[in-house]
């Protein structure tokens, strides 16, 4: 039988940043990437300070892609391995939307957007006091050994 090994490649660096939008013209909006003052906070982390509340949120998250996941049977058996790369938005109200992959095979991709969907609802963003969208980024590496 063979053993299988997931790794997380989740926070060398963790790719965060906030869409902010900066209107140009009437019907024209420009996005630009800024750091944001308040990061979304991760359930549990709330009491947390930014440097102790990043490592949380690290943590927090390393413990969700343990707990949910499951190496798709399929691709076991056609010993599919691969990076998926994982885009995801956490929302001005704290939600994770917008779960998007790419690389690897689709059967991996399918797995890394189940698993990303389910995150919770967390404490959104903050920029100038407002509640703003931030888009994070990481790679996740299925292998089979």
């Amino acid at each position: 039988m063979k053993n299988i090994i997931f790794i997380i490649l989740l926070f060398l660096p963790v790719c965060l940043f906030s869409q902010v939008e900066v209107p140009v013209e009437e019907n024209i909006k420009e996005f630009t990437f800024v750091p944001i003052e308040e990061i979304p906070v991760f359930p549990g982390c709330e009491d947390a300070e930014r440097k102790v509340s990043v490592d949380c949120f690290n943590a927090k998250m390393n413990e969700h892609i343990k707990k949910h996941f499951k190496y798709p049977k399929k691709a076991q058996r056609r010993n599919i391995q691969g990076r998926v790369y994982v885009q995801f938005v956490i929302d001005k109200e704290g939600n994770v939307v917008d779960v998007d992959t790419r690389g690897a095979d689709p059967i991996l991709q399918t797995e890394a957007r189940r698993i990303f969907s389910l995150l919770p609802k967390m404490k959104p963003g903050v920029q100038r006091g407002k509640p703003v969208n931030v888009r994070y980024a990481m790679p996740l590496n299925f292998k089979l050994k």
